[in-house]
């Protein structure tokens, strides 16, 4: 993270308030995150910035630490021990230096208070990370759209996703040629102390550049140890994942600053839907017409189910929106393998059309050996 000022307002980049809790700070970030991502807007330097910036604003708005200094300064920087931020005296914030009592205009031979304010602003900016400890690489979330029945199923899927991977030139320490080499000026914590009279400054170590290894800096990073790089990985898609799932994809994150361990990716699952089985968590709802003669005298038929066909009996003078249950014959769950839902099979009589006389005959002697009137106590119960 680079220690000068921000330019832009952390708060205004990801929509939210300065007061907004952690939760909605992950919530804009996702969803712009997801608008912004090189992969969904392939060619738009402007949108690749954007990502970047977005990402920048998130991993300093979610941590506690660098967001209470970011909020009090106006600015991050890791190795920032006080003073005015770098990029200008105050930051937006009102941050001052009171050297009141010394004396500036003979230090003795040392180096003069110009000089040295000189060097800590170039080295704030220089030192974009210090040696002092590996990092772990940040997390990365990817949406793809799958089909219903590799919802079901599972299988494998084949993406393509750009991340922050290990620069193959220096490997991922920053120093050109890969040192190891602990820098010998500041004994690898990447910064040195310079005195001015009565007064002690910890600035950058111009011989590492604060990478704290010997050598000079990485031309092909920048320093930094990783580099944008598009990867195609094969991601197993369990079965029984739904809209919204989270698939983890260990390691394949952003590689780790100076040797840390990588993040993982999260797959992000959305569904599409079926033109038949209707999906609610792991159970299928199904519709299935029976004729009027299968609902009053009671039959067994065939109904469809993800595992294929069933036989399904329906008793004696079933109605029309009837549900009958279908245990197990639902997805398998994503979190527990062993469990699965149900099917629910709801029955709508189909009514036949009175086209042929005979048929209208027929129903006639029904209606006298059945003379039963349904809406008996409607209005009794209506209370009308």
């Amino acid at each position: 993270m680079s220690p000068t000022a921000s330019k832009t307002d952390y708060y205004e980049l990801l929509g939210v308030k300065r007061n907004a809790p952690l939760k909605e700070i992950r919530a804009s970030y996702r969803k712009l995150a997801r608008k912004y991502h090189p992969d969904l807007n392939p060619g738009d330097k402007s949108a690749e910035e954007k990502f970047k910036q977005i990402q920048e604003a998130y991993e300093v708005l979610s941590d506690p630490k660098k967001r209470q200094m970011y909020d009090r300064l106006g600015f991050y920087a890791e190795n920032y021990q006080g003073g005015p931020p770098p990029g200008g005296p105050s930051g937006g914030q009102n941050v001052q230096f009171d050297f009141g009592g010394f004396d500036f205009g003979d230090m003795g031979g040392a180096p003069s208070f110009r000089d040295l304010f000189g060097q800590f602003f170039r080295g704030a900016r220089a030192a974009t990370h210090a040696a002092e400890r590996p990092e772990r690489g940040e997390d990365l979330e990817y949406q793809i759209r799958i089909g219903f029945w590799d919802a079901v199923r599972g299988g494998v899927r084949k993406i393509t996703i750009t991340r922050l991977a290990a620069c193959q030139v220096c490997r991922g320490s920053g120093v050109a040629g890969g040192s190891t080499t602990t820098c010998p000026t500041c004994g690898g914590s990447g910064r040195v102390t310079q005195s001015a009279g009565a007064m002690r400054f910890q600035i950058t170590c111009g011989a590492c550049g604060g990478t704290g290894k010997a050598g000079s800096t990485c031309r092909a990073c920048g320093g930094e140890g990783r580099v944008n790089e598009a990867q195609t990985i094969d991601v197993r898609i369990p079965a029984g994942v739904g809209t919204g799932s989270r698939v983890r994809v260990p390691g394949h994150g952003n590689a780790g600053k100076l040797g840390g361990p990588p993040g993982d990716l999260y797959i992000i699952t959305e569904v599409e839907p079926h033109p038949y089985f209707e999906r609610r968590g792991n159970d299928i709802h199904t519709i299935v017409p029976i004729t009027v003669t299968e609902a009053s005298l009671g039959t067994k038929i065939e109904v469809p189910t993800i595992d294929g066909r069933a036989l399904l009996r329906i008793p004696p003078g079933t109605s029309s929106g009837q549900k009958f249950r279908l245990r197990g014959k639902g997805v398998t769950s994503a979190r527990h393998p062993d469990h699965r839902g149900d099917q629910f099979v709801e029955v709508q009589v189909v009514v036949p059309r009175p086209i042929d006389e005979r048929v209208r005959n027929l129903l006639r002697e029904l209606e006298k050996l059945e003379p039963e009137n349904p809406r008996r106590d409607l209005f009794e119960r209506a209370g009308v």
